[in-house]
C-alpha cells in the first residue's frame, strides 16, 4: 500500500471539495479506477478488499462478465426509448422473471420498474395508498427506506438523513421495532412476548384506528438501523395483524434481496409473503434499476399513467439486471452467502470474546455486524470508535462502511464472490484494528 490517500486521488479530492455539493459525503479519500470480484483499486494503485459491495449493491461482485457482456450487447442496440411511449422486450422479461421468483401473496402477480430503491418505495406506498383507500402509512423506528420525502420520512435516524429538511409526509407512523439488543420496553426475548407486536393493539387505539392504515412497511432485516435481525416470529405475527385489519404489507427488500442473506429474498426464511415488494441495488450489478413486485389485484389498482417515470426500467439496466440475476442462480451465491455469514459470525464472535469494545454481534447470512460501545453494561455507543477502526482499516487495505441510529455498528456486506482468501485477509485487517483500537 501506498499513501491513503495517493498523490493522485488527493488531486482529484481537491477538484471534488471544489466543484461537488458539500452534502455529498465520502468514508474513504480515494477514487476507484477498477475492480473486479471482491478487489478493488484507487487511481494510485492502490488495491483494496471489499466489505461494502457498493453498500450491498455487488452481490454478484465487481464486473461480473456476462454482466457487462449483456451491457455492451444491449448498449449497441438501444440505450434509451421510455417504456410509456415505445416499449422493448427487455422491460417485459425482467417482469416475467421477478414475478416468477419473488414470495408475494397470491398466483398472479405484477411489476413496475423504477431507478433506485427510494423511487420503488415510493411508489410502492402511492400504490398502497390507491389499493386501500386509506392515507396512513406505518413504518419502524431504526428504518431506512430512501432519501426523497416519503421514503426519508418513513427513515428514522435523524441526522444526517432528515435534520433540516422538514416538514416531512403526513399521515406517516412510527412504532418501535424488533430491536432486541436495544430493546424499546426493556425486555429480553424470548421472555418478551414480543412487546413490538403485542404494542399494535395499544397503537391502534391510542394513535391511529387501523381503518385509516393503507400499508405497513417494513425490513426484514433493517440495514441502514444496523442490522436488526428480528426474532423469528416477528415477521409472521406483523403479517398476521396485517391480514386482521386488511393493511397492505410491504416489505422493503432493497438491501436484503438478491442472495444476501443466505436466501434470494431474506423473507423466505420466514415463510411471509408480502403482498408488496421492494427491490433494488444488487438486482442489476450496479446499474441504475429497482422495482415493486406485488399481488396483481394491489398492483393494477392505480390507473394507467399514474405511475412510472421517464427513466424506469431503462433497457441497458433490464440487460444488466437478466444476467445478473441468472448469474447469482448458476454459481449459488445465495448459498455461499449462508457460507459467508457462518465464516464472518465466527470470527466476529471471538473478537467479542476478546475486546469489550464489541457488545453484540448478529446477523443474517452475509448480512454481518458488530455493534461497538463503550461499556456493555450502559451500552453506550462508541461512535468514535467506530470511525477510527473505519480509517484504520481504509489506510491498510480494507474497505468498510458503519450503520445503525448511533453510528455505532460495523457491517459487512462483501461481494459474493469473495474468495476464502479475500474474506480471511479482510477479517484479520478488521481484528488487527480492533485490537489497536480497542487497546
Amino acid at each position: 500500500m501506498h499513501s491513503v490517500p495517493g498523490p493522485q486521488s488527493s488531486a482529484i479530492l481537491e477538484k471534488k471539495n471544489k466543484y461537488v455539493a458539500r452534502g455529498i459525503s465520502n468514508v474513504a479519500p480515494i477514487f476507484i479506477a477498477e475492480a473486479k470480484g471482491a478487489l478493488v483499486k484507487d487511481v494510485d494503485g492502490n488495491e483494496y478488499i471489499d466489505f461494502y459491495g457498493g453498500i450491498g449493491t455487488l452481490n454478484a461482485g465487481h464486473c461480473p462478465e456476462p454482466v457487462v457482456a449483456a451491457i455492451k450487447s444491449q448498449a449497441e442496440k438501444l440505450l434509451h426509448s421510455c417504456f410509456m411511449v415505445t416499449m422493448y422486450e427487455g422491460y417485459v422479461n425482467l417482469a416475467e422473471r421477478l414475478a416468477g421468483m419473488c414470495p408475494v401473496k397470491g398466483e398472479s402477480k405484477k411489476v413496475m420498474l423504477a431507478n433506485s430503491g427510494a423511487e420503488a418505495v415510493e411508489n410502492a406506498v402511492k400504490i398502497a395508498r390507491s389499493y386501500a383507500g386509506r392515507p396512513g402509512i406505518i413504518a419502524f423506528e431504526c428504518a431506512f427506506h430512501g432519501r426523497t420525502y416519503m421514503a426519508m420520512t418513513l427513515t428514522s435516524k435523524v441526522k444526517p438523513y432528515k435534520f433540516g429538511f422538514g416538514p416531512f409526509v403526513p399521515e406517516v407512523y412510527k412504532v418501535p421495532s424488533a430491536y432486541c439488543y436495544r430493546c424499546y420496553f426493556n425486555s429480553t426475548y424470548p421472555g418478551c412476548g414480543l412487546h413490538c407486536l403485542e404494542n399494535f393493539e395499544r397503537f391502534f387505539a391510542a394513535e391511529v384506528a387501523p381503518e385509516n392504515i393503507a400499508a405497513v412497511i417494513v425490513e426484514p432485516v433493517q440495514g441502514e438501523g444496523g442490522f436488526i435481525v428480528p426474532p423469528p416470529e416477528f415477521l409472521p405475527g406483523l403479517q398476521g395483524i396485517c391480514e386482521k385489519y386488511g393493511i397492505t404489507f410491504i416489505v422493503d427488500e432493497v438491501q436484503t434481496g438478491f442472495g444476501r442473506t443466505g436466501r434470494m429474498f431474506a423473507v423466505e426464511h420466514w415463510g411471509v409473503q408480502p403482498d408488496l415488494m421492494t427491490l433494488a441495488k444488487s438486482i442489476a450489478s450496479g446499474m441504475p434499476l429497482s422495482a415493486v413486485v406485488g399481488r396483481a389485484e394491489v398492483m393494477d389498482a392505480p390507473d394507467p399513467g399514474h405511475i412510472g417515470g421517464t427513466f424506469g426500467g431503462n433497457p441497458v439496466s433490464c440487460a444488466a439486471a437478466l444476467a445478473t440475476i441468472e448469474y447469482i442462480q448458476e454459481q449459488r451465491l445465495a448459498e455461499r452467502a449462508a457460507r459467508i455469514g457462518e465464516v464472518a459470525l465466527k470470527r466476529l464472535r471471538a473478537m467479542q470474546e476478546k475486546y469489550r469494545l464489541i457488545g453484540d454481534v448478529r446477523g443474517l447470512g452475509a448480512m454481518v455486524a458488530m455493534e461497538l460501545v463503550k461499556d456493555r453494561k450502559t451500552k453506550e455507543p462508541a461512535k468514535d470508535e467506530t470511525k477510527l477502526i473505519i480509517e484504520e482499516c481504509y489506510r491498510r487495505g480494507l474497505l468498510v462502511i458503519s450503520a445503525g441510529i448511533f453510528s455505532n455498528v460495523i457491517r459487512l456486506l462483501v461481494p459474493l464472490v469473495i474468495t476464502d482468501e479475500q474474506l480471511d485477509a479482510g477479517l484479520g485487517i478488521l481484528e488487527e484494528v480492533m485490537a489497536r483500537v480497542s487497546g
